[in-house]
């Protein structure tokens, strides 16, 4: 399975820099139209992959051994995040994304993939505090306003995990500086 996930995640890597940049733009318009919970899983499930994805290519292409084990938190979290986010939306009877969608690939993953040392040390810190300022944007909002129960449960559950990757995104700012 893990093997499974994480072809589908390299298949899907060229997708990251969308995501994070997909992050900042609905953040005021998203609180005032709410996502559908299947927008929500759909959301989460993209981020997951591409976290993942990230997180792989900075355990190889990252010049500090910091940032390489942060990439691997990343993607060992996001990994078991994915599990449950499938779970919940199976008891939602909602459907996750299986790979990377063209967006995050063109924006994200394919120009991460060019980077590599103190250049995508430098890149991949700036959008792992942007992805995960709106990830915990948009899972603040589904924890609130989410339809069935099992995913306002399931968005309660990952936000400290989220939090905990801001801050490490944080601290490996400062330590860059």
């Amino acid at each position: 399975m893990k093997r499974l996930f994480c072809a589908v995640c390299c298949l899907s890597l060229a997708s990251i820099p969308a995501l994070a940049q997909h992050h900042h733009a609905p953040a005021t318009a998203s609180a005032k139209a709410p996502m559908t919970d299947q927008q929500f899983v759909d959301f989460a499930g993209q981020t997951d992959m591409v976290e993942a994805n990230l997180g792989q290519l900075a355990q190889d292409a990252a010049k500090s051994q910091d940032v390489k084990d942060y990439g691997k938190m990343l993607d060992t979290d996001h990994t078991s995040d994915y599990t449950q986010l499938q779970d919940a939306a199976k008891q939602a009877s909602l459907t996750v994304p299986t790979a990377i969608d063209t967006e995050h690939n063109k924006a994200l993953i394919g120009p991460m993939h060019k980077l590599k040392g103190a250049a995508f040390d430098h890149k991949y810190i700036s959008e792992m505090i942007a992805g995960h300022t709106k990830a915990i944007a948009v899972y603040k909002q589904e924890a609130q306003e989410a339809q069935n129960q099992v995913l306002k449960s399931y968005a309660e559950t990952a936000l400290p995990v989220l939090q905990k990757h801001l801050d490490g995104a944080k601290d490996l700012l400062k330590k860059s500086k």
